[in-house]
């Protein structure tokens, strides 16, 4: 396998830096992979100067805006999203260095300077409108979800920043699903993060602002509306249909929950009532009761009676998806777009103090990081075992990474020309080396 495409992009001198710019060069061909080595500041006593390997897909420099980077990183691949295809974009660096900015983007009205998911839901919303000519039957739209992970907890912010859970089920595949709701007549539902559907670019840019107005921010070592969350943003190409179809199946389960529970806890009871603890303290059948089988019986019979409508709840939607992808062939075509936490917490000279909740983010955020870049290495290395259960992060992103080829992906690289700021720098283009240079290691 291929690996992650890395792009590096420097982000301009701020007013507020005046120690001066990083003294840096870098190869860059048109087909060949680049190169960057930066100079250590006469003033720095612990850092050195370094050099990477070529291993990065190109770099953006200070003035080249958002626009310049869509279509040099995105572009390329969205004729494998109309193909139904999955790709995957990550923005790394430390706070500051402007990650939010090449993701999200701040001006929602100036296009070229769209963050990159702005950009392409914009670039697959005419797409979608073209196709949807002469057609109302079921129309194409974007479906989009976007929450923000800490630990083992994920916040839906398209559902008022409901707050969901990671969890692995026994089938193997990782949910996230929020708090358990009671409904009328004993139904319990426990719902997946939102899909807000858009049927117009207005539709999602208005849904995108609604979202990231309850994203979490804190003050960091470098920057005072710091993320300190992980954003994962995912847009879908979808119909009505199949998010109907979608909601069925939600519906069919909310409705086996109760009916299970209560399979179990009669099981339970039955077999609890049939044992009875001797002299010795062990466990003998109880000669005064008889398990009632029967009951038994009628409590599994009436779980499977809801497991079936599940599985045809599941079955429908296949079907409905099948139905589409004749017509369409570009339905669940996905770009998943991750704007990781600041990595500053890792630079061990800046002097300022943190809290031990800081400190205990830092922690956190260097694990999940630490294990995003083992997974992208082990998928470039072709191994058997890939350590997707080292996180909570890689944890969620795993049905992205198995959905997806690593050659249409990209980990883009904010990183910052201010000399206050080298080490972070080199820790942040130190990472992604060794992220775009596994695939040429055996």
């Amino acid at each position: 396998m291929l690996p992650l495409n890395v792009w590096a992009r420097w982000r301009p001198l701020r007013p507020n830096e005046p120690q001066g710019e990083i003294e840096r060069e870098y190869s860059q061909g048109e087909y060949s992979p680049s190169s960057i080595s930066i100079v250590a500041p006469p003033s720095s006593t612990r850092d050195r100067s370094w050099k990477s390997a070529a291993s990065f897909a190109g770099i953006f420099d200070a003035d080249d805006k958002n626009n310049t980077v869509f279509e040099k990183v995105i572009v390329p691949v969205l004729p494998h999203v109309l193909q139904g295809k999955s790709c995957n974009f990550f923005a790394y660096g430390h706070s500051g260095s402007g990650k939010s900015h090449t993701i999200i983007g701040y001006d929602y009205e100036n296009s070229d300077e769209f963050g990159l998911s702005l950009a392409a839901a914009r670039y697959l919303g005419e797409v979608l409108e073209s196709k949807n000519e002469g057609d109302d039957s079921d129309k194409l739209g974007l479906g989009i979800r976007m929450y923000e992970l800490r630990k083992n907890t994920a916040f839906d912010l398209l559902n008022g920043r409901r707050e969901c859970f990671v969890r692995q089920g026994s089938d193997g595949q990782v949910y996230i699903r929020g708090e358990t709701e009671m409904l009328e007549n004993g139904k319990v539902r426990v719902r997946p993060i939102a899909t807000k559907a858009c049927w117009s670019f207005e539709d999602l840019r208005r849904e995108l602002q609604v979202g990231l107005k309850l994203r979490t921010t804190g003050t960091s070592t470098v920057h005072d509306q710091s993320s300190r969350t992980h954003a994962v943003l995912e847009l879908e190409i979808v119909t009505k249909s199949l998010l109907e179809a979608r909601d069925a199946v939600i519906e069919r389960q909310s409705e086996l929950v109760p009916v299970g529970k209560y399979a179990t806890d009669v099981y339970i009871e039955e077999n609890y009532r049939g044992l009875i603890q001797n002299e010795e303290g062990k466990y003998v059948p109880n000669p005064d009761y008889q398990i009632d089988q029967t009951r038994i019986d009628a409590a599994e019979a009436k779980k499977a009676e809801f497991e079936s409508c599940v599985k045809e709840a599941e079955s429908y939607e296949s079907q409905v998806f099948d139905s589409i992808a004749q017509r369409h062939v570009c339905i669940g075509g996905k770009l998943v777009f991750v704007d990781l936490a600041g990595s500053e917490y890792s630079d061990q000279n800046t002097g300022m103090k943190q809290t031990p909740q800081e400190k205990q983010e830092g922690r956190q955020i260097n694990t999940d990081l630490l294990a995003l870049k083992e997974v992208i290495r082990a998928r470039a290395l072709n191994k058997t075992h890939i350590p997707f259960r080292s996180s909570p992060l890689t944890m969620v992103l795993r049905q992205h990474f198995q959905a997806s080829i690593d050659s249409h992906s990209a980990m883009i690289l904010t990183v910052s020309p201010s000399v206050e700021q080298f080490a972070a720098t080199m820790n942040t283009l130190k990472y992604g080396n060794l992220v775009g240079a596994a695939g040429g290691k055996k």
